[in-house]
């Protein structure tokens, strides 16, 4: 077998060669003066040249003092010219033929009060949306959507899925990268489930699911990246928008929002304020049996019934501007924070059995926890135009804290006990901190010797965690500390990354070569009075790595696309993931860090294909190594065992994997069934095969499976619309887990009123309440089966009105500098 590094240079060598023989064709340039209504010459207009007949973006230029640009070394076809001015409206150029140079002459941009007040805008984006290089999830034209949460939303995307664990995956893979605007959130599993479930989907402009990344992005996110972008109001003048949203299942859902943004001249500045109270459940039926390592000989049983009841109360906020020091300087400031308040309650009752499979006793306990988690965060950023050749730096400076409390009381009742015990009473007392400090820089260029694209880049972050968290057992009156749980951990990282991308496009083919290279400094420090007698828990890393990607275009003919992309990725453990504390869940299920865990790595490969710029088709290969896994197993006992009657104890803890093979293939058919009705479907294909070891357990695990997407949009009189979405996914692996088959529907209605300025959706998610998941886990000495329940099946009523003006402005999308280091916080 062909070693994936060798591999990796044989596709270089082989996608150069490509790009070297595509055929050439005659170019030409086209030039020409912007002015303003007022005829006076336009300085730092923005020129983009799209195709005729797809508006594909093929150039962007800048006009200089004059007013002056010129399109270098463009292919013979049709194009269209739009210019954009802050102090002007968008000009669009009738149909350009290009078979020779071509001289524009004068094009004037019109004024404001004459654009797209009138314009009325009919067709409607689908809620999924299949790109050659990635998915877009319209969230705020999907009328399911409103009110529901951002995890909510995901759950509804192809090749999306969340676990009973809070874990996401996609298409079958783990290790997924969670960003909001460009910057990357701080946590994984129950914390990023959380911070999702708090963020609401009225403020979501869409969902950009990327699978393939070049080496621009950060290295981590093996499975791929789900960027979030939410709203951003792009009208001139003072505009801005409110939402409410009722909805009700087994219990009530409300949120409320408000975005304001005032754009003039050279200023623009936003802000935006959410509210989310939720309130919700989770309940989990639970059958484990208990084996000897040798043998496999059953030693106990035992079943649970567990109800989580959880309300969120959470506030976000947004608040910033940018403002044009000149025609080619812009500079920004952005700030961010949330609030989220947590009461739970849980309810356990667990029976414990023999190997006979006879009744011995059983537990009951009760827990009431209040939770808190607070992040702020602060960006500046700044642009600026060298020339106008199309020289750019940008840079980015970020800062960004988190906060996280916990205090925690189990009440545990011991029934059917010889002799008797007392209630075990437990309190704990759970502090996190974490601050991220980054800075980024990025240039680009146009190179002409080689007709290319430049992209460079500087990165470096610091981060600061520590964890402290303290029980105390209050059994029989007493307040003892508990040294067996507490634990206080440190951790502390360094990552230094640079990056190179080249890009070139000829006729038919286009190239993109990029190479990044990532040095880790991590030291994690258990403090010694909470050291555990295993051994030492501290470690200190120290690596560097490179993180090689190339993707190669070639058009066919005007029907048929193709793409190849390769491309090589890390998913560091999170911060917490490290932290070597014993977390208890009842009393015979605990959680564990694990700060021997690994980086996986993987290598990806994808071909893709598009016909009539719609229908797409693509065909996945991933290898991953040191895979992370989630694995409930038993806890070892001490040999001899002094107490061979004890409960026996579960424990969840990550850990590596040998390796993970992934096979797959994905199609996207969008369907006119009638000028009323649209229907977007995409159906994942895929087997992923698990090897390694897990302690006594050697696994060799994976199935062939499949999920189906479908979005069906319908039209109806009177500004009246429809949505149904259909989510069907079957039997699936991961790791030693089987999963059965998951299905549900959502429905819903809009009617816009008052100019089209106001809507109102009802919708209703989970129709037949068949979002449940039924598993099982299969080790040497250990076996469980769960099933599990949500409120999922909620109607939801949403109100959302837009007030203002309608003339929209050129926008400038920002991104900050910390994206890499902010999931791994949790």
């Amino acid at each position: 077998m062909i070693h994936p590094h060798k591999l990796t240079l044989l596709l270089f060598l082989l996608l150069w060669q490509m790009a070297a023989f595509a055929q050439q064709t005659d170019r030409f340039e086209i030039k020409g003066i912007a002015k303003g209504a007022k005829g006076e010459p336009l300085l730092a207009a923005n020129l983009q040249l799209v195709k005729d007949s797809s508006q594909t973006l093929v150039k962007v230029e800048v006009t200089g003092e004059k007013g002056d640009f010129v399109f270098s070394n463009i292919p013979a076809g049709k194009y269209k010219l739009m210019a954009m001015h802050y102090d002007y409206a968008q000009y669009t150029s009738q149909t350009i033929q290009l078979n020779q140079n071509l001289n524009l002459g004068e094009i004037v941009l019109p004024e404001r009060a004459v654009a797209l007040k009138e314009v009325k805008i009919e067709a409607q984006k689908p809620f999924v949306e299949q790109h050659f290089d990635k998915t877009v999830l319209n969230v705020e034209n999907s009328i399911s959507a409103a009110g529901s949460t951002v995890l909510e939303v995901l759950e509804k995307a192809p090749g999306l899925a969340v676990d009973q664990n809070d874990n996401i995956s996609m298409r079958g893979r783990t290790g997924v990268m969670v960003m909001i605007n460009g910057k990357r959130v701080p946590m994984s599993g129950s914390e990023l489930a959380t911070m999702l479930r708090s963020l609401n989907a009225n403020d979501v402009a869409k969902i950009d699911l990327i699978t393939n990344p070049s080496s621009k992005y950060d290295a981590a996110g093996n499975a791929g990246i789900i960027d979030i972008k939410l709203k951003k109001d792009s009208r001139q003048g003072t505009n801005g928008s409110v939402t409410s949203s009722l909805g009700y299942g087994e219990l009530p859902k409300l949120s409320q929002g408000l975005q304001l943004n005032h754009r003039a001249n050279k200023l623009n500045v936003f802000g935006s304020y959410n509210y989310n109270h939720r309130k919700d459940f989770n309940k989990l039926d639970l059958y484990r049996d208990f084996f000897t390592r040798e043998g496999r000989t059953l030693t106990n049983v035992n079943n649970q019934k567990n109800v989580f009841h959880h309300q969120i109360n959470g506030h976000n906020g947004r608040v910033g501007f940018d403002y044009n020091l000149s025609p080619r300087t812009i500079v920004g400031l952005v700030a961010t924070g949330n609030f989220v308040d947590i009461n739970r309650t849980t309810s356990n009752v667990s029976e414990f059995f023999n190997a006979q499979r006879q009744y011995v006793e059983s537990t009951t306990t009760n827990a009431l926890s209040g939770t808190n988690r607070n992040s702020q965060a602060v960006n500046f950023n700044i642009k600026h135009t060298l020339d106008s050749t199309g020289k750019e730096l940008s840079a980015d400076v970020d800062y960004a804290a988190f906060q996280s409390g916990d205090i925690q009381n189990f009440n545990t009742t011991y029934l059917d006990r010889t002799p008797a015990q007392d209630n075990f009473l437990l309190y704990g007392d759970l502090n996190g901190k974490l601050t991220i400090k980054s800075a980024k820089v990025d240039y680009s260029q146009r190179l002409k010797s080689l007709e290319a694209n430049l992209e460079a880049g500087l990165k470096s972050s610091l981060v600061d965690a520590d964890n402290s968290l303290g029980f105390y057992n209050r059994t029989g009156g007493r307040n003892d500390f508990d040294t067996n749980r507490s634990n206080h951990f440190l951790y502390s990282e360094n990552i230094n990354a640079a990056y190179l991308n080249l890009n070139k496009k000829w006729a038919k083919v286009s190239l993109q070569l990029g190479l990044r290279l990532e040095n880790t400094i991590a030291k994690g420090n258990q403090v010694a009075e909470y050291a555990k007698v295993e051994g030492d828990r501290s470690f200190d890393r120290n690596y560097t790595q490179f993180f090689p990607s190339a993707f190669v275009g070639y058009t066919v003919n005007k029907t048929h696309d193709v793409g190849l992309s390769v491309s090589r990725r890390i998913d560091r453990p999170t911060y917490n993931q490290l932290n070597p504390f014993v977390f208890l869940i009842d009393n015979s299920t605990e959680s564990a860090g694990n700060p021997y865990l690994l980086p996986q790595m993987t290598y990806s490969f994808e071909f893709t294909h598009t016909f009539l710029q719609k229908y797409v088709t693509k065909l996945s290969y991933s290898r991953t190594t040191d895979v992370i896994i989630s694995v409930l197993s038993p806890k070892p006992r001490p040999v001899p065992d002094p107490n061979p009657d004890a409960i026996p104890v579960v424990v969840q803890k990550d850990q590596n994997l040998a390796e993970f093979h992934y096979y797959g293939a994905s199609f996207s058919v969008p369907v006119q069934v009638a000028r009323w009705f649209t229907s977007t479907n995409n159906l994942e294909m895929y087997y992923g095969l698990y090897k390694g070891n897990l302690g006594v357990t050697a696994l060799r695990a994976g199935r062939p499976t499949f999920s189906l997407n479908s979005n069906n949009n319908i039209k109806l009189p009177r500004d009246w619309s429809a949505e149904v979405i259909g989510v069907y996914r079957a039997r699936q692996v991961y790791g030693p887990l089987d999963v059965e088959p998951v299905r549900f529907l959502t429905v819903g209605v809009q009617k816009q009123f008052l100019d089209k300025k106001a809507n109102l959706k009802l919708s209703v998610s989970d129709v037949f309440y068949s979002n449940k998941t039924r598993a099982v886990t299969e080790l040497a000495d250990y076996a469980e089966r769960f099933y599990q329940r949500r409120d999922t099946r909620v109607g939801t009523l949403s109100f959302t009105y837009r007030f203002g003006g309608a003339q929209v402005a050129p926008s400038r999308r920002r991104t900050g500098g910390a994206e890499d280091e902010k999931r791994r916080a949790g």
